[in-house]
């Protein structure tokens, strides 16, 4: 790849608080177009806070603020006249436990759509297809997606929820944990999935388990005490890693 990576996101001395509670401090760098970036770091270090910035969820918090810039292909995020809502529709997110709604699997996929107005029928079956597919779930599903999606195993409703995701045709996708609550196998099919997904979405997942961090990421950024302390493609991170706090932290010395 070389010289052809292109910044799709780009964070320039971000500061969160909620309250007086100053979360994050000072955030710069920048995550590539078509790569995975992992966020890791001690519980309570502030990468969810800052995964949840890159989409607006905080302003869901009464009392947070945001100073800084977070830009998304050049845009300002945060900018007065940006539309919440086109944000969040650019910037899908799947969270740490499933969380399908109580309703059938076509419908979950379709939620997005329908609350956008989407009313053609057949556009929203070929949505909803297209994402399962590429949520590699279609097969497991494609027989019974007038059944409850409540009746799907962890891994599976975890699949589900990234296609309800990518059927808003996300430009990013964000993942909070998301293989946490599973198996090792289920955690697989979600790795492999990440692998296959990033060469159409730019993904930016926050994960507690190094390995995983190792597996699936191109960059990894090492966050402690609501600090950046170092970001680098992993390779360097888990190899040779600048920073005496970042080798701590990987080799398990704290943390």
């Amino acid at each position: 790849m070389g010289s052809e990576k292109r910044v799709k996101i780009s964070v320039q001395n971000l500061n969160f608080y909620y309250g007086d509670f100053h979360a994050l401090h000072d955030i710069s760098m920048d995550m590539y177009e078509n790569h995975v970036t992992a966020l890791i770091g001690p519980s309570g270090c502030g990468k969810s806070t800052f995964l949840r910035c890159i989409n607006r969820m905080n302003d869901l918090i009464l009392g947070t603020r945001v100073e800084g810039k977070l830009l998304l292909d050049g845009k300002d995020l945060y900018d007065p006249k940006v539309d919440v809502v086109e944000v969040r529709r650019k910037v899908g997110m799947v969270f740490q436990k499933p969380n399908p709604f109580p309703k059938s699997i076509f419908e979950n996929v379709a939620y997005g759509l329908r609350v956008n107005g989407v009313k053609d029928k057949k556009f929203i079956a070929h949505r909803v297809e297209e994402s399962l597919k590429m949520a590699a779930i279609w097969d497991e599903v494609k027989d019974r997606l007038h059944s409850s999606a409540l009746g799907l195993s962890g891994g599976q409703q975890q699949r589900l929820c990234i296609a309800r995701a990518l059927a808003m045709e996300p430009e990013v996708l964000l993942m909070d944990e998301p293989a946490s609550a599973l198996d090792p196998i289920a955690t697989q099919k979600i790795e492999d999935l990440i692998f296959e997904l990033k060469k159409r979405f730019t993904i930016v997942i926050v994960t507690h388990n190094m390995q995983q961090a190792a597996r699936v990421s191109d960059y990894t950024a090492f966050f402690y005490m609501g600090r950046l302390v170092e970001v680098d493609t992993t390779d360097v991170i888990f190899t040779r890693p600048k920073e005496k706090q970042t080798e701590d932290y990987i080799t398990g010395r704290f943390g």
